[in-house]
């Protein structure tokens, strides 16, 4: 396919896809899918090799969060039967986190619930990172506590966070239709906040809420204009008792176009698979290995993913191997800043399909939903069982 070529061609050298081409991967046909994988494969292997980068969640606090975006378990309003408990001290957090660099782990990924943290908080977390440190050389620590005031990116990077996430999640323009307690503005201060305090920026997305092609191709070009270091990209767990338990929109196919687009357009940026794999990708897991380079290891936040020993042996089946401790993974030139033709958009129109058509929505959602692989975590941070690492 001409379009492949092209985007190889691009991402080789760094020159960024239109969004007309980025539109044009989401609409190839299931015949066309491994080409497609092995096309943006291309990619991914010019910039991280066969390297994949495992990082770690630990769920500091979970539950009873003031805010109602519709796809969080957590949510303002949830009827989710999932784990719910107050703060962890900082030794149990740095002792959940040592579960998951004992797996492989690169990255402690350090959540809690809510609108952002208070300072005390802060004092909390800072705690934790310093004890993540001292007993874990080399390891990343990523804070991810909501919404920052003024001066507490600071102090996180004092503490010695190397990253902060905040996710996007979906485009600016249908922002409004999963969130209503805050706006994607304040994500988006968020995550430049971060940036200005030296912190590396990690911020993602949400797949299968519904969106149309056209919103995720504007939220990987927002992602891509924030100059994100790392890109998460999760699938929707569809958490009964929230409200979009009935959003089933992805097929494995789908997903793995998803990811390839992601890819094109964020090509020497770390894309990272995470939450909802397990139930969307199923199967076709390991494919998605050839258009991402880090990945989860064990559970998520308040679900539970593959068994950590079963990440591992994935992995070296398809013939990919856990990046250390002493790989840096972002290639040279993003982590001395943008290069040449690296951060500028090339067209600034409105989406539109390879034909110039308006972006099509995505089809109906199917009845054959996979309800029994949504699994809510009952192990790990904040009970008495052994972590999943």
């Amino acid at each position: 396919m001409d379009l492949l070529n092209t985007l190889v061609d691009k991402g080789l050298r760094r020159e960024l896809p239109t969004r007309e081409e980025a539109l044009a991967v989401l609409a190839t046909s299931d015949d066309e899918l491994l080409d497609v994988v092995a096309a943006a494969g291309k990619v991914r292997r010019q910039w991280f090799g066969r390297r994949v980068k495992l990082n770690y969640l630990v769920n500091l606090k979970s539950g009873l969060c003031p805010e109602d975006c519709s796809y969080c378990s957590q949510r303002l309003g949830s009827k989710a039967e999932i784990l719910k408990y107050t703060w962890l001290k900082p030794d149990d957090a740095s002792r959940a986190a040592a579960a998951g660099v004992a797996g492989g782990a690169k990255r402690v990924c350090l959540v809690a619930s809510g609108r952002g943290p208070t300072d005390k908080d802060v004092d909390r977390v800072s705690e934790t990172i310093s004890a993540i440190k001292e007993q874990n050389e080399g390891v990343e620590v990523c804070a991810c506590l909501g919404l920052l005031s003024d001066g507490q990116a600071g102090r996180l990077r004092a503490a010695g966070a190397d990253a902060y996430n905040h996710n996007l999640n979906t485009s600016e323009a249908t922002y409004g239709d999963i969130c209503t307690t805050h706006d994607f503005s304040d994500r988006v201060s968020t995550v430049q906040q971060a940036q200005a305090a030296g912190m590396s920026a990690c911020s993602g997305l949400i797949a299968g809420m519904g969106e149309s092609d056209a919103d995720l191709v504007d939220v990987v070009f927002a992602l891509r204009d924030l100059d994100a270091d790392s890109v998460p990209v999760n699938f929707l767990i569809p958490f009964e008792g929230t409200p979009l338990a009935k959003e089933w929109n992805l097929t494995p196919q789908r997903a793995l176009r998803i990811l390839a687009m992601v890819r094109f357009v964020c090509p020497d940026v770390e894309v990272r698979l995470a939450g909802g794999r397990e139930v969307h990708l199923r199967s076709l897991q390991p494919l998605a290995l050839h258009l991402v380079n880090s990945i989860f290891l064990g559970d998520y936040l308040t679900s539970e993913g593959q068994a950590g020993k079963d990440d591992l042996a994935m992995i070296a089946d398809a013939g990919f191997e856990v990046e250390g401790t002493d790989t840096t993974t972002l290639p040279e030139h993003r982590r001395q800043g943008c290069g040449e033709g690296a951060c500028a958009s090339e067209d600034a129109g409105e989406p539109a399909d390879a034909a110039g058509e308006p972006a099509a929505t995505v089809p109906a959602p199917s009845d054959d939903t996979r309800r029994d692989l949504v699994s809510v975590r009952r192990r790990g941070a904040g009970t008495d069982l052994p972590p999943n690492a």
